[in-house]
Order: structure tokens, then sequence, then C-alpha cells
């Protein structure tokens, strides 16, 4: 049996896959997930909050009727391409308090929890290329984005993934968070950089909007235009270069060369504006390297030192900023995540920000714990006012950081 929580990004929009920084951790929502080795090469799966099944063969490429058989069929694929064909089916049974589509990482929760499943059912920790691959939960959790975003994780050759171009935030923040701590990654590769303690007198109340964060169809191509609006960063930036690099990140270090980074270098600025098309303005170019900028050596850095020294005032300033970033460069809040981060502040919250790839999804709030009830009361409230037709799917609940995904074990 594993547990496998969901994440809150605190901060680090649209990054990960750009070699950025980030600021994470879990929530006291999840998966439980239960499964046995089979005998043979089918893998059935139970939701048990949806009365869902779906039987699956290691055998075979089918993707499965049900729309969420995307995600087992891809970690199926995975694991039989990069660790033979040795492996059993299994019984699977599975249920999930996470709000589905919401931000919170829900998919990639599934994912990661699948392959810790079959991993364990499998003893697939023994075989010799994971052994050199995965040598601990930073590199599974690179690998587990990898393995959702169909690229090559070392050694371990990529398969078609779920179709989104991202990184390995999500599966990272699940896989590594630590309880009552905020942690700060660098990516591309997963890279571990700090701890920041969360204030024991302070609480996350997340406000679901209600509008789905879907990733399929239309809105998967909106998702993947913000990380393909940073590739084209990148590209712009190896035609003025004979020394290529693979990063946005990568892209400003060596703009700058041995010089301290403390402004977008005006040579990958003219780069920018050079590679505008009909499909990318000079304008929208330039306001996407701001934000990467912004994120990674500003906000990210200053808002974990505010918050390890309780500089609460400073921080909110930060995460508003972070919020703001996104509004003008991401194209991908829409007005119910605007007006809950609003709302929000407007009702004393200490910081608050949408949170994960956007086009709908989630707002976290950082209050007072001894306000979060009241708090969240009158959040609702007022949010329902005015989007009353969320009304339905909309989702208030508090949380803490947690821990991350773990086995149990029965003696």
């Amino acid at each position: 049996m594993w547990i496998v929580p969901g994440r809150i990004e605190v901060l680090g929009k649209h990054v990960d896959y750009a070699g950025g920084r980030s600021l994470l951790c879990t929530v006291e929502r999840g998966i439980v997930i239960v499964a046995r080795r089979r005998d043979d090469r089918q893998v059935v799966l139970r939701d048990a909050r949806r009365r869902e099944a779906m039987a699956l063969s290691l055998d075979s490429t089918a993707r499965g009727s049900i729309p969420w058989a995307i995600y087992p069929r891809t970690v199926i694929n995975r694991l039989v391409r990069n660790f033979g064909a040795s492996m059993q089916g299994a019984d699977v049974a599975l249920a999930s308090n996470l709000p589905p589509a919401a931000g919170v990482s829900s998919s990639s929760a599934l994912t990661v929890g699948l392959t810790l499943a079959f991993t364990a059912l499998n003893a697939l920790d023994t075989h010799p290329l994971f052994q050199e691959a995965l040598p601990d939960r930073a590199a599974l959790a690179g690998y587990v984005g990898a393995l959702e975003n169909g690229m090559n994780f070392g050694v371990l050759t990529g398969e078609k993934g779920v179709g989104t171009m991202g990184g390995a935030q999500d599966q990272t923040a699940i896989l590594c968070s630590e309880r009552t701590r905020l942690e700060q990654f660098s990516w591309a590769p997963v890279h571990f950089e700090r701890t920041v303690t969360w204030p024991a007198t302070h609480t996350f109340v997340v406000g679901v909007s209600g509008v789905v964060a879907a990733k399929t169809g239309a809105a998967k191509e909106r998702y993947n235009r913000a990380a393909r609006t940073a590739h084209r960063l990148v590209a712009a930036w190896n035609a003025t270069t004979t020394t290529p690099v693979h990063t946005l990140r990568d892209a400003f270090f060596a703009a700058t060369g041995d010089e301290p980074l403390v402004e977008i270098p005006d040579s990958l600025r003219a780069a920018a504006e050079r590679a505008a098309d009909a499909e990318f303005s000079a304008g929208h170019l330039v306001g996407r390297l701001g934000q990467f900028f912004d994120e990674t050596f500003v906000i990210v850095p200053q808002a974990a030192d505010a918050l390890q020294r309780e500089d609460f005032t400073e921080f909110g300033r930060l995460v508003d900023k972070s919020q703001a970033g996104a509004e003008r460069a991401l194209e991908n809040q829409i007005a119910e995540t605007v007006h809950l981060q609003r709302y929000a502040r407007e009702l004393g919250a200490t910081a608050a920000s949408a949170f994960g790839a956007g086009f709908g999804g989630a707002v976290w709030a950082m209050v007072p714990t001894v306000d979060a009830e009241r708090f969240a009361a009158k959040w609702r409230e007022r949010y329902l006012r005015v989007h009353h037709s969320a009304s339905h799917r909309s989702l208030f609940f508090t949380t803490s950081p947690s821990p991350p995904a773990f086995e149990l074990l029965d003696d």
C-alpha cells in the first residue's frame, strides 16, 4: 500500500522544464494505492471512488477506453521498455481525495504511485540499469518526469508520454518533500538547493476554482505553448553562438559569462526579439524571458530568505510579483484564478498565488492558523458571489506541508 500526496507549487511558475527554480511542498490529501502481483501479464486497475475499472496488457500498447487510462498505460510502456519484458501484471486498487484537474498534481501523483507500485512488485530496484540511473529519490523523480513527457533519462530511453511538455517539478515535490518544510529545487537536472521551515503559526488554505485545468485537446496545446516559448528562447540564443545550451537557465549564464547575473543580458533580450514570428511576438518572447528571470533568480531565492526570517510582508510582496508575472507573460491565468488571488489578499491573507499549469485550477493562500477556517469560509463566500456557476465544482480546504509519498508495509 502506498500513500501518494498532491503538491503545492508555492513559487516557480512554468520554470522546471527550462531549468529554473521552485519552492514546493505536498498537501494533506492524496491517492491511496493497494497492489498485488499477478501470475500473468495483465494489469487490472480499479478506482474505488469512481467505480471504474480497466484491464491493460503488458504486451499491448492499447491505451484503454477510460480517459485516465493514458497514465497507467504510459507508466507500463515505459517500465517495460526500460527494464525488460520480465515484468508481471498486477491487481491495483486506488482511491483519491485530490480534486482532479485542479492544479494539485493529481495526475502526477497517479504516475508516481503506479511507478512505485510496479517497481516494488517486480523488484525493479534490483535491476542494474535502475541502480545505475536511479540511485536516489531525486533521480527517480526526474525519471518519472521524463516518463510523463516521453524524454530520455540518462541511459533509460524514452517512450511516448502523456502528451505534455512538463518537467519534473510535480514528481519531485511528491517524492522528496518533508513535513513542515518547503523545499527549494532547481531543474534539468533535479537538484536540491535548500529547505525552508514553514512557520508553525500559519496554514495554507487552497481554493480550487472549479474550472477544470485539463491537459488534453486544445487545453494541452495551451499548456505546451508556455513550454514551447521557453524552447524558442533557447533556440534563439543558440543561433547566436557556436556553443549551444540546453535550457533557458544555461542561456542566461552563457550570456553573462563570468559577470554576476543581476538583470536580463542585453544579448539574450536581442536574440529573443530577433526570434519573433507570427506565433511568438517579440513582446511575448521578451515578456516570457523576464518572467523566467524574475521567478528563478529573484523571486524564489528572495522569498525563501524572507520566509526563513519570517518577514511575511516581504514574502507576500514577492508572491504578488510572481502572480503578476504569470498574468502578464504566461497567458495561463483566467478570471477565476485572478479573482481568487485578489480576494485572498483583500481578505487579509499573508500571501496568495495561483499555482500549477494554469488555465483553471487553484490558488493557495497563506493565513494564520487560528483564522484559517474563518478565512476559508469568507473566501469561498466572496468567490461564489461572483462565480456562482462554479459552486458545484469549487473546493476550499486547509493543509500544511506534509510528508512525501511512502509505502505502508503489512507485518
